[in-house]
């Protein structure tokens, strides 16, 4: 093995290292995100509120990671994305407690804004910082990683959920020290909140931001470590194209006319659509949805367990093929399946039978398809439009807007996070499931034709160069 070889290989594990350390943020996201599943019913019996306020409680943390997503860049490109982590992960923590120790649904919606704007503020740094520490070449698996960890972060938050809700008997009855089960699925995120914040005061800042703030000197070190060879040349190459006399702005967005340049606007499609294909209704509600049509507490948390490893396994193999297949084909595939397979579930729920309660009950063989169904939904959005849209958001904008961009990009995901995760409810009570599926069946069509028009290929380029 020649000592180049054995430099190569010790840079790429470090970059791997510090993008792990940076996707914990995301592991965070996915579990903070995630948790609330199996207390949702326990919150409603507790809090007594009605299914608006369900929903409330479930989405208004959204738009607090909208808000901290669209002020994330601004703070990243002020104080550097590390500092930026570790308040995150400061949030993260109080929220947890917070969360934990409610006493109305008021205060209890306060403590999930405020994990949820740890959430915002992770979605955008992990994949700056990831895209802006990651050579080419590994970029786009690394910029998976992301994705990766919130969808381990969505699993975990979904076992310990099971776990938990299975060993006091369900999650509304006393667990240990005889404070009932659902608080302390909240307060299960502390640990790895911690963590976090640890990890992120061990990493470097990022060569690119410390180039922007003329901190070269620190900036060669750290892409010493990274990339090694001639950094100098690198560091000229970021110079380039990174405007130093200035912080970037939000009006950087902006043309001439006065309107959001055009990968701005691609940005945003693609969060939107990502969101209006309906994926969190099956990690924040499943348990209750899988209970509204025949399935015990039990099962329906199994179920959900079972949806968060289909996931995890199919983002690994986004992560093996991103780089190799490239993004846009991989967000075709996906859109095709999510079509096909949203379809299928909004025709069985539309023909199903409803009880005395008003819920809808599958008969026959109408339940194994639902289920096979939403699993391949998942598979499908797991290898396609989870890991690829970060992947995507982190490299596609060039450095002088990246991180604003990027912000806004986010802060739109998180609002239309909110109108599906707050909709969903009372279409649920009122127009039924077949209804909310035919409607996610629809965005998952118009997101085919938004990667066949608008979206171009990125496999390969390097960041200076978008």
């Amino acid at each position: 093995m020649t000592l180049t070889t054995e430099r190569r290989k010790t840079n790429t594990l470090y970059v791997i290292l510090i993008a792990g350390a940076a996707a914990l943020g995301g592991f965070l996201f996915g579990f903070d995100t995630a948790v609330i599943n199996g207390a949702v019913a326990a919150l409603s019996t507790a809090f007594n509120a009605n299914s608006v306020l369900t929903g409330l409680a479930v989405s208004l943390a959204l738009l607090g990671s909208a808000l901290g997503a669209f002020y994330a860049g601004k703070i990243a490109d002020r104080y550097g994305r590390v500092k930026a982590m570790v308040v995150a992960a400061v949030f993260f923590t109080i929220s947890a407690i917070g969360s934990g120790i409610a006493f109305t649904i008021w205060d209890f919606i306060f403590w999930r804004a405020l994990g949820g704007l740890a959430v915002g503020v992770a979605s955008v740094i992990a994949p700056t910082y990831i895209a802006e520490c990651s050579p080419a070449h590994l970029r786009g698996r690394l910029g998976s990683l992301q994705q990766l960890a919130i969808v381990v972060g969505i699993f975990i938050a979904l076992l310990s959920d099971y776990f938990i809700a299975v060993s006091a008997g369900s999650a509304e009855s006393p667990f240990l020290f005889g404070i009932a089960a659902w608080r302390w699925m909240f307060w299960t995120e502390i640990p790895p909140a911690v963590l976090y914040g640890m990890a992120a005061l061990m990493i470097p800042e990022s060569p690119r931001y410390l180039v922007a703030q003329g901190r070269e000197p620190e900036a060669a070190n750290v892409l010493n470590k990274i990339i090694g060879g001639n950094v100098m040349a690198k560091i000229e190459e970021i110079r380039q194209t990174v405007m130093r006399e200035r912080q970037p702005k939000f009006s950087d967005l902006f043309t001439r006319s006065g309107g959001l340049l055009p990968i701005v606007w691609i940005g945003i499609g693609l969060s939107l659509l990502q969101q209006f294909v309906g994926i969190n209704v099956i990690f924040y509600y499943s348990s209750i949805l899988w209970r509204a049509v025949g399935f015990s507490e039990k099962n329906s948390l199994t179920i959900t367990v079972i949806t968060g490893a289909v996931n995890i396994i199919t983002t690994l193999i986004a992560i093996a093929f991103v780089d190799k297949f490239g993004r846009k084909p991989l967000l075709i595939l996906g859109s095709i399946g999510m079509t096909v397979t949203l379809g299928t579930m909004a025709y069985t729920f539309a023909r199903a039978s409803v009880d005395a309660a008003g819920n809808p009950t599958l008969t026959g063989n109408a339940g194994i398809v639902a289920l096979i169904a939403a699993n391949l939904y998942v598979f499908c959005f797991g290898f396609s439009w989870g890991p690829v849209t970060w992947v995507l958001l982190g490299e596609m904008f060039n450095n002088k807007i990246r991180a604003a961009a990027l912000s806004v990009a986010a802060a739109m995901q998180w609002v239309a996070n909110f109108l599906v995760s707050t909709t969903f409810p009372p279409i649920l009570q009122y127009f039924g499931l077949g209804s909310a599926y035919g409607l996610y069946t629809i965005a998952a069509a118009i997101s085919l034709f938004f990667v066949l028009f608008f979206i171009r290929e990125t496999k390969g380029i390097e960041l200076e160069d978008m």
